[in-house]
């Protein structure tokens, strides 16, 4: 499919179905994380086996079938998501530095590096699982990689998620080699540290075991590339605009995407933890793309209401600060140093973590509307722009 989307669509005005899918993507990476911010020890929780998803066959409950189903449509596919708009933004910029007669890369690379330094601020005093981080490392190879011919892209972009696949593979395949046994559970040190530890305590842990917590995005590297410059394409073709051809770009996402990503995304969840790197990192990006093509006929077709439409979009426009600001949240809600619910709330089942996604994805959407209607930006936004934004000469 991606070898159809060749001719280049220019657009110099904002998109705003890319508004609405970052809205969707950042609200969506938080029905995956509020489960590591609600689980017992946290973020070290996840590289122990403690996130792992209830059986709902084997305990076909009201509760386990809500959670798996909501976990499900989520594990994966909103990061896989989140990292396509980001390539297409790169692209964007590309264009407007082109529009402008501007050399390329030419300032990007600070901006990479600002993004770069938010996500170390982030990862440091928040959330140990940033993508920001991984997010401008990917920029700088992918902006350079704007500059050169389309066959250089082309070669670039299936070399990496070849690479990727591959890595998959053998992981999925060291996985399944060993012994069968229950995960050793959580570990108890860390599981005081975040119920009940200070916040310093918190950030001494993190840059401690630095190397650990940062592996997903070193992991995931060649699949960073293959859907930054996946995004370029797709943005280059037109998916997002408001026009025939790009409607049937959305379409054909949807079919293939929801065609193969849905059961793919089933297999390997049925299959167990021994599948996980398989869903989340192989068949959770194609189901991505079908998402991608279903809320496009979604708004295309006014399926949306508007003012779910316009949340979405004001979430989409300060998509940064809603993300730093989701995290934190979470933060203060569930860890010792604020309210301690994970702890409170242990062993009472998924109702409240789901609700937890519900209130702070509301408040989320509500902020950001009101926000905007005052200023131009988000907080995190604004800062950014007025550190980057060139400086013109003094006067005579």
């Amino acid at each position: 499919m991606a070898d159809t989307l060749a001719p280049v669509v220019r657009t110099t005005t904002r998109l705003p179905l890319l508004d609405v899918l970052r809205g969707a993507a950042i609200l969506g990476t938080l029905m995956t994380n509020v489960w590591i911010f609600a689980s017992p020890g946290s973020e070290w929780s996840v590289l122990q086996g403690g996130l792992g998803t209830p059986d709902p066959v084997a305990d076909p409950s009201a509760a386990n079938i809500a959670e798996a189903v909501f976990r499900f449509l989520a594990d994966g596919k909103f990061l896989a998501l989140l990292t396509i708009l980001f390539g297409v933004g790169l692209a964007i910029q590309y264009d407007s530095a082109a529009r402008r007669g501007e050399p390329w890369p030419g300032r990007y690379p600070r901006r990479a590096a600002f993004l770069f330094l938010e996500g170390t601020v982030h990862f440091v005093l928040v959330f140990a699982w940033d993508v920001l981080m991984g997010y401008a490392v990917t920029a700088l190879l992918v902006a350079r990689l704007l500059a050169r011919s389309e066959k250089v892209r082309r070669v670039a972009m299936w070399t990496a998620g070849g690479v990727h696949l591959a890595l998959v593979a053998l992981a999925t395949l060291d996985s399944l080699s060993r012994a069968d046994g229950a995960p050793d559970g959580p570990d108890p040190a860390a599981v005081e540290l975040y119920a009940h530890g200070g916040y310093g305590a918190q950030i001494a842990f993190r840059l401690e075991n630095f190397a650990a917590l940062r592996i997903e995005p070193v992991f995931s590297f060649g699949l960073l590339v293959f859907l930054f410059l996946l995004g370029v394409r797709l943005h280059r073709a037109g998916a997002f605009t408001a026009t025939d051809g790009g409607r049937r770009i959305r379409a054909r996402l949807a079919a293939w995407g929801l065609g193969l990503g849905l059961p793919l995304n089933a297999a390997t969840a049925l299959g167990g933890d021994d599948f996980f790197a398989l869903g989340r990192y192989g068949a959770a990006p194609l189901l991505a793309l079908g998402y991608i093509g279903l809320i496009g006929i979604a708004l295309d077709r006014l399926w949306v209401p508007g003012a779910v439409t316009t949340a979405l979009g004001s979430v989409g426009r300060t998509a940064l600060s809603c993300y730093v600001g989701q995290n934190l949240l979470c933060m203060l809600l569930c860890y010792g140093i604020g309210l301690g619910l994970a702890d409170r709330l242990a062993g009472s089942g998924p109702w409240w973590v789901m609700g937890l996604w519900a209130g702070v994805s509301l408040t989320l959407m509500a902020g950001s509307r009101l926000w905007l209607r005052r200023f131009e930006r988000g907080p995190l936004e604004a800062v950014q722009h007025a550190v980057l934004r060139p400086r013109r000469p003094a006067a005579a």
